[in-house]
């Protein structure tokens, strides 16, 4: 899985940072997004759709699980989460 390709909008914060701070706030973030789309592949999404619902983090792991297991499609799923 690659990075999102979501472009970065430097923020206030931002400007005050150091390229290594900056790095390291990318470099967590894309570790926290790796770690919701694995969850989300454990659940029985395809990797494309786990990365993109994973990006999204107003997405409820939980429930984009318990709709797999309530036996919602994953494609129904993706649409009701997104």
């Amino acid at each position: 899985m690659g990075t999102s390709a979501r472009p970065v909008v430097p923020n206030r914060e931002m400007m005050n940072m150091s390229a290594a701070q900056i790095t390291h706030e990318f470099t967590e973030l894309e570790r926290i997004e790796r770690w919701r789309a694995d969850e989300l592949i454990r659940a029985g999404y395809d990797p494309e759709q786990a990365m993109t619902l994973a990006v999204c983090h107003d997405v409820d792991l939980h429930l984009a699980a318990e709709l797999l297991d309530r036996g919602c499609p994953t494609d129904l799923a993706v649409q009701i989460l997104l």
